[in-house]
């Protein structure tokens, strides 16, 4: 059973239930007291020592009915040619009759155990050596359906199937029927066989299926995201703004203390004549960053801009300050309406208001130096995700050179590859002469890594 709950607890992480090993341990404890003969004492006793949330309860509730569910061996054939060849056998000489006696009371003893454990048709003892097999076949390990027909072999070789094989080919000489029933016992293993690999699957697989699934998100263009795949990658978004949480605010153990203040040092250690045991450091000051985020949220961007907007004020653990503004022809300020709805709903106002325009950026910009100019100062970090396509309109760049100047940093993020800019209505390289940084921001895993860059330069 220890290993047994050690597997559950694979799974269980497999479908995101966070299993500590002091937790594991309180679990295995729990289960020391209540045993393992209820089934549903052993479900509540695990759910109520593993899961911390509904969604964990719900989660970890399915993971425990599919791991303790042992697939059995379909009997319904091998009874069918049971019944088929006892019929036969009324009609057959006396000798091919106490044949078939023998054949269908107690196995020969003769055969193997695995020829023994079919023809004897114990399903308990079948379903534990599947589940023996299957540990020692490291079902556990299990990543890929590709994987399935190696797994079966080897939970069947674990079995004994050489074995079997050699006492059908004895018993197909020497008793047919009895053969015949012993291959359809061995169909019915095999089909058990495949339904407990296609359980460990569905298990074990879970985790590597959403790391696969979340690493082609990663790197897919965010302005062709299907349809279908908005929520998970909204559910990706969240997860890398987690991560960049985790990463930039934790508290240093150790802060760099820089040099000795010899001035400081000496005036606390005038009471000891100078003697320092006491000291003091000069400290280097770092200020965390102030982001002011412009969005183009026009109809070629727009989704684009969703997803930045979301990963943006998911990281107020990490930025002192943040005004988000949205534009298309003209600029507003978005950062209540982001901080106060849900996703969803603030996307939906933002968009009814400004979204899915046409671009003007040089409007754009004037709308911001004439209400949100105060907003900059000399911590400031501006970032600006947009096509800079403004319609051959005029885009105003002395405005983007004033932003530059008043604010710390400028920075760039642009959805589109760097073939395309400067090309048609893009005024990409215009606007970059006065950017500290400009980079293509296409997918997930871009936007990540240009996000993580201006946190980490305040650290």
């Amino acid at each position: 059973m220890r290993e047994n709950l050690h597997r559950f607890f694979r799974a269980a992480r497999g479908v995101g239930v966070h299993v500590s090993p002091a937790e594991s341990i309180d679990a295995m404890r729990a289960v020391a007291k209540v045993g393992i003969s209820d089934r549903a004492v052993l479900r509540d006793a695990l759910l109520l020592t593993l899961a911390k949330s509904q969604d964990e309860k719900l989660a970890l509730g399915d993971c425990f009915d599919l791991f303790f569910s042992q697939p059995e061996p379909r009997q319904d054939q091998t009874e069918a040619n049971s019944e088929e060849s006892a019929s036969q056998d009324v009609d057959q000489s006396p000798s091919s009759s106490s044949a078939s006696e023998a054949g269908e009371g107690q196995p020969p003893e003769s055969l193997g155990p695995l020829a023994q454990m079919l023809l004897s048709q114990d399903r308990n003892a079948i379903a534990a050596a599947i589940a023996g097999a299957s540990g020692a076949a490291s079902l556990s390990d299990i990543r890929y359906s590709t994987q399935r027909g190696i797994f079966s072999s080897r939970i069947l070789d674990a079995m004994g199937l050489q074995r079997l094989r050699d006492d059908l080919d004895a018993l197909t000489a020497s008793n047919p029927a009895l053969a015949e029933r012993l291959r359809a016992a061995l169909d019915a293993l095999r089909e058990a066989v495949r339904d407990t690999v296609s359980q460990g699957l569905a298990l074990y697989a879970r985790e590597e299926a959403e790391n696969l699934r979340n690493e082609i998100l990663r790197n897919a263009p965010l302005a062709r995201i299907e349809r279908r795949q908005i929520a998970e990658m909204r559910a990706l978004i969240r997860q890398i703004a987690r991560r960049l949480r985790e990463r930039y605010s934790k508290p240093r153990k150790r802060q760099r203390r820089g040099h000795l203040d010899v001035r400081r040092t000496l005036r606390r250690n005038a009471a000891w004549g100078g003697v320092p045991f006491l000291t003091a450091w000069k400290r280097k000051h770092r200020d965390r960053p102030k982001i002011v985020a412009l969005c183009d949220v026009s109809g070629s961007v727009a989704q684009v801009s969703d997803f930045f907007l979301l990963l943006i004020h998911s990281l107020h653990e990490v930025v002192d300050d943040v005004r988000s503004f949205a534009f298309s022809s003209h600029m507003i300020e978005v950062s209540e309406i982001l901080e106060k709805k849900s996703p969803e709903e603030a996307m939906a106002e933002i968009m009814s208001k400004v979204g899915f325009g046409s671009s003007d950026y040089g409007s754009s910009l004037v709308d911001f130096e004439k209400d949100f100019m105060s907003t900059l100062t000399p911590q400031t970090t501006v970032i600006v995700l947009g096509d800079a396509r403004s319609n051959n309109l005029d885009p105003r760049a002395d405005i983007l050179r004033r932003i530059s100047e008043r604010s710390k940093r400028l920075v760039w993020l642009n959805p589109e590859g760097r073939l395309a800019w400067g090309f048609g209505d893009s005024e990409m390289p215009r606007y970059a002469t006065f950017c500290t940084v400009v980079r293509q921001c296409a997918t997930a895993q871009q936007l990540e890594r240009a996000v993580s860059d201006i946190v980490a330069t305040y650290q």
